[in-house]
């Protein structure tokens, strides 16, 4: 399987299925980016159910919910494993966790972020004070620095990242808006191989390179999905 990085100028291609073709693999780490339901790339999800890979170990902030997000994986039991920090709105992962069907390492929200963004910077592990003391630390590395107990945590690199951004050029170059700026631009970069999923392209030029939250030296290939569904994960009304 080629991994290495496409220096194309124009990294669309036709369709999420074939952003995927040669990519995805059974067994393999893919990184998920979005918050909730907010900035995940859903074609992409999609593409990676119908293609049929399995043994999977997922890296995402969440589970989705049931038939949306990455609930549709573990709905057709592709999903080996989950690295995530909030798994609360889904049904069958919560039953598939307590059958012991799912392997699950819960990780605290800051921790994953910077597991992710560590593993693009080519830093192995870091020392973290959270989590010090609990659960998390059973089985790792603690060590004293400056009177405080801290954890060494290892980094995430992942087979293949899908990440959801907001804007884009030919080249990759990203932008993502708002929530979705949560662990999207970390996912992206600590994929092997970055694949994503944008509302709106534009023309090489157009983005200001200050906004430019993804370069494109680190996105592979680009799929345009302009009508996304942007579901609301829990929608609060007032009378």
């Amino acid at each position: 399987m080629n991994q290495v990085k496409s220096h194309k100028r124009d990294k669309r291609v036709a369709s999420a299925q074939e952003a995927l073709a040669g990519l995805v693999a059974d067994g393999q780490t893919i990184a998920v980016g979005g918050f909730g339901l907010c900035g995940i790339p859903e074609r992409l999800i999609e593409a990676l159910r119908d293609s049929g890979v399995k043994n999977l170990t997922a890296v995402s902030n969440n589970a989705g919910i049931d038939g949306v997000g990455l609930g549709l994986l573990l709905a057709t039991r592709q999903i080996r494993k989950m690295v995530s920090s909030y798994v609360g709105e889904n049904k069958e992962f919560e039953r598939q966790f307590l059958a012991g069907e799912l392997e699950v390492e819960f990780t605290p929200q800051g921790t994953l972020a910077e597991k992710l963004r560590a593993g693009g910077a080519g830093i192995p592990a870091f020392f973290t004070r959270t989590g010090y003391g609990t659960q998390v630390a059973e089985g790792k590395e603690t060590r004293e620095f400056d009177g405080h107990m801290y954890v060494m945590e290892r980094s995430i690199v992942a087979d293949v990242a899908l990440v959801k951004a907001w804007k884009a050029d030919p080249s990759g170059n990203l932008v993502y808006r708002k929530t979705a700026r949560n662990f999207n631009p970390m996912a992206a970069t600590a994929g092997k191989v970055c694949v994503a999923e944008v509302e709106i392209m534009v023309e090489i030029g157009e983005l200001d390179p200050d906004q430019i939250h993804t370069p494109g030296i680190y996105v592979d290939r680009i799929v345009h999905n302009p009508a996304p569904s942007k579901r609301i994960e829990q929608r609060t009304v007032r009378v």
